[in-house]
């Protein structure tokens, strides 16, 4: 999976950020903040093909259920839409 934005994840004194890059950067000013499972979601964006394998990696990780999981990759994904991000396969 991928956004139709670039950014790269910088972590500062055990905080998790989002920071554009490229054409990005000249849509977005500032950076946004990633709590830990945001940057848990956003590190696994490239290696899976679909928001369910998103929620599988998320279940080998923490211990939660898939319909959670699910839920909280779902949140994420709307979290990102609200700032004109896609996340697409």
């Amino acid at each position: 999976m991928k956004t139709n934005y670039e950014f790269v994840k910088r972590e500062i004194a055990g905080d998790a950020f989002l920071v554009p890059i490229g054409a990005a950067a000249s849509v977005f000013e500032g950076i946004f903040t990633l709590n830990e499972l945001g940057a848990f979601i956003f590190d696994h964006l490239e290696e899976c093909a679909s928001p369910e394998d998103v929620a599988r990696a998320i279940i080998a990780e923490y211990d939660t259920d898939y319909d959670s999981a699910l839920s909280d990759v779902k949140e994420f994904f709307a979290s990102m839409a609200e700032i004109g991000v896609t996340v697409s396969s």
